[in-house]
């Protein structure tokens, strides 16, 4: 006879999946009266494996199929990301450990069950939970009129039909330049709102606006200004006050993890004038790893973005500055919040102050998290992420469900480990996380 326990079901435990600080939680087991228990301890580990509570369970009862039960009520006040597998002892002596072997339980071996405490008073924003989301990469979406290019970063050109191939041939230096654009910009969305209405929609997700270099925009210029080819700030606000009147709401890519080479940060082509490489006392030259100032640094990767350093409290400082009044930021704009490119690349730090600077410009903000994996119990840089235990992003993009449906839908998988990802993503994320 099998110890049975099952982390699903309400009759082991209570209540299901995450657990809020303050909130009693029932745990309940199934010996079988040959093995002989003594007593049973829950063995709970933080999110570095170090055991941090031992709980011991009460016996309850003794029932007439060879099973007794044994029982344990706890809360937590604080907040963290757990692991947790017991430790029975035996009435002639002797004890053992009880793992997790799938959905059933393994003497010695096997994983261990987890446990996220979120914050009591967390709360995402009523338009998130279940909302249709769109995604818009604002260049190839849609064009209407024109714009002023003044301060346009050079060289680009424009595709003149929007029939013609985008530009994806590395050019005679061997370099895939991104400079080819097709015109698309605010008003171009704006005219399109009837018919994303018409589907349903209702959240826009509009990959980088910011002012860049790049048709694709995620190397970042100026955080401070959307691109000129877009169109203006109030371009951008007549856009998001149509999206409200029609019941839509519109989020940002926050590209916040990097900057381009070609910016106002780092300015590596000598445009702006007071970056990191143009001028050796520019405040942003810390923001930089220099091996040897100006010409040696830390590259960002083949798409020539150039990392930040970790030199996180003068960019969280940055970041934030472009928020107030002054600066006229997006969110005063009218934009509803912000998905977090790269999220991992960000500091937790980072994150919390952002979505508490953003939820006092705007309430109902929403902050969603870039993160591949499994956010709950994401590592970054050998630190376990404090995403939803701290209330830090209000969802994430849900690669581990994109990954198991297409599974799923190319026959590698007969929906059996299509079932488990839901299962473990529901019992493993807060409730109304509403994963993207």
């Amino acid at each position: 006879m099998r110890i049975l326990f099952d982390s699903r079901q309400t009759q082991y435990k209570t209540p299901f999946g995450t657990l809020r600080t303050g909130e009693c939680c029932v745990l309940q087991i199934r010996i079988p009266t040959e093995v002989g228990a003594s007593g049973v301890r829950l063995m709970l580990e933080d999110s570095e494996h170090a055991v941090c509570a031992e709980l011991p369970f009460s016996f309850a009862s003794r029932g007439e199929d060879g099973y007794e039960l044994w029982r344990l009520e706890f809360t937590r006040q604080e907040t963290g990301l757990h692991f947790y597998w017991f430790h029975i002892d035996k009435r002639g002596g002797g004890s053992f450990r009880l793992f997790r072997q799938g959905r059933d339980t393994n003497m010695e071996a096997g994983e261990k069950w987890q446990l996220s405490v979120i914050p009591a008073d967390f709360r995402v924003p009523d338009f998130a939970p279940g909302a249709v989301m769109y995604q818009i990469f604002p260049d190839r979406f849609a064009r209407s009129g024109s714009c002023d290019l003044t301060g346009k970063l050079q060289p680009f050109w424009v595709h003149e039909s929007p029939d013609e191939l985008p530009e994806y041939r590395p050019d005679a230096q061997g370099e895939v330049r991104n400079n080819d654009f097709f015109g698309g910009n605010f008003a171009g969305i704006r005219e399109k709102l009837p018919y994303l209405q018409e589907l349903g929609v209702g959240v826009l997700y509009l990959n980088p606006i910011f002012m860049a270099w790049s048709n694709h925009r995620y190397d970042t210029a100026d955080y401070r200004r959307p691109d000129p080819m877009l169109g203006t700030e109030e371009d951008f606000r007549a856009l998001c006050d149509e999206a409200h009147a029609r019941g839509m709401r519109v989020i940002l890519d926050g590209v916040f993890s990097h900057t381009g080479s070609n910016s106002v940060y780092f300015d590596a082509k000598h445009v702006f004038g007071h970056g990191a490489v143009s001028d050796p006392n520019s405040p942003y030259r810390r923001w930089y790893r220099f091996h040897h100032y100006p010409d040696d640094y830390e590259p960002g990767g083949a798409s020539a973005r150039s990392r930040a350093s970790r030199s996180w409290t003068r960019r969280i400082s940055i970041i934030l500055s472009r928020m107030r009044l002054r600066h006229r930021p997006l969110l005063r704009l009218g934009a509803d919040g912000f998905r977090l490119d790269v999220v991992d690349e960000l500091p937790d730090e980072f994150v919390r102050r952002l979505r508490r600077r953003m939820r006092q410009i705007d309430p109902q903000s929403l902050l969603l998290g870039e993160v591949w994996e499994d956010a709950s119990n994401k590592r970054a840089y050998g630190v376990s992420r404090r995403y939803f235990v701290d209330g830090e992003l209000d969802s994430v993009m849900n690669y581990p469900w994109r990954n198991a449906i297409v599974a799923f839908l190319t026959d590698a998988d007969d929906g059996t480990a299509l079932g488990e990802s839901l299962m473990t993503l529901a019992e493993n994320y807060r409730p109304r996380c509403s994963p993207a």
